[in-house]
């Protein structure tokens, strides 16, 4: 595996998510440049990115810390990490990132964001990536993996077997990372957002994690009900998604730790700008464009919008 450690990876997006994955990139010998700005970016800069994880801490030092891409140059594979609001204008911004065949691995939530990269990027450069791990950053350069999942599952976006997602897994698996490959990553992403609209949706309107939730069968029932609109609307779409898939996802919710949380959720209570309108507001204009009634998510995406880019202003 020694000739993989020559693949050159930049982080684009450095919170939980880029953050972690590029820590383990790093840990295991790979060159990471990571791009990132302000507060956070100058304790990257001073003492590099702290991963606090009960599958074990590690510190790194980026090759590069930077809030420009030019400063890297080409690599051979981008962790694209930023929120669903900030994806045009990163993807314009890692543009000298990009060598001949330099990879764009999407880690967004959601299930549009590689077809909003593809058009400033080139469609071919694109990997559709669905990341499954709770964590967040804890304070300027540190990230908190709250533990249990830490996967990634990722693939071409027409589902062909490839020599670049290869590699790319080798690395993964080289860096310990719990990483698969997909032959449908649409049906992944879908099956993601299945959880994922919906329990960012409940945790924000409760303003509560996943436990007092789960343990409440009202609130357990509405998580249900969440799902399954999503759900119907996937499959108007015409994506393969299991027959079992929200049974699936109601067994897990009650699996997981009664503290665990939604990044949608944390970002409401940080007062910081939340990704609503990629979350409910698309399960609510997808759900029009198939003939799908989503009664649950137009209602969360309309009180919830309200918060989009942070507390409200009052008005007396």
């Amino acid at each position: 595996m020694g000739e993989e450690r020559t693949t050159r990876f930049a982080v684009m997006g450095a919170g939980g998510v880029g953050g972690y994955f590029g820590a383990r990139l790093a840990e295991a010998g790979y060159p990471v440049a990571v791009i990132a700005r302000g507060d956070h970016l100058r304790a990257i800069r001073e003492r590099g990115i702290v991963v606090n994880s009960p599958s074990g801490d590690v510190t790194f030092k980026p090759t590069i810390a930077t809030d420009d891409a030019g400063a890297i140059g080409p690599v051979d594979a981008v962790l694209f990490a930023v929120k669903l609001y900030d994806v045009e204008e990163a993807a314009n911004a890692i543009r000298p990132l990009l060598g001949a065949e330099t990879m764009v691995l999407a880690l967004q939530n959601g299930v549009d964001a590689a077809e909003r990269i593809a058009p400033i990027v080139g469609e071919d450069r694109v990997i559709g990536g669905a990341t499954y791990i709770f964590a967040t950053i804890d304070a300027p350069g540190v990230i908190r993996h709250m533990g249990g999942l830490a996967r990634i599952v990722f693939g071409e976006l027409d589902g062909h077997a490839s020599a670049r997602t290869e590699k790319l897994l080798a690395c993964m698996q080289a860096a310990h990372i719990d990483a698969d490959l997909s032959t449908n990553i649409t049906a992944e992403l879908w099956r993601k957002f299945v959880i994922l609209a919906s329990m960012s949706a409940i945790t924000c309107l409760a303003r509560l994690p996943y436990g007092p939730i789960v343990g409440d069968p009202e609130s357990l029932a509405l998580c249900e009900t969440a799902m399954r609109e999503v759900e119907a609307v996937a499959r108007a779409r015409n994506v393969a998604l299991a027959a079992d898939v929200v049974a699936q996802h109601m067994t897990a919710i009650g699996r997981y730790g009664p503290d665990v949380n939604t990044s949608m959720y944390r970002d409401l209570v940080g007062g910081r700008r939340m990704e609503v309108e990629h979350l409910s507001g698309a399960v609510a204009r997808l759900g029009e464009e198939s003939g799908v009634d989503t009664p649950f998510h137009r209602a969360a995406y309309a009180l919830l919008k309200l918060y989009a880019d942070g507390p409200p202003s009052l008005v007396s």
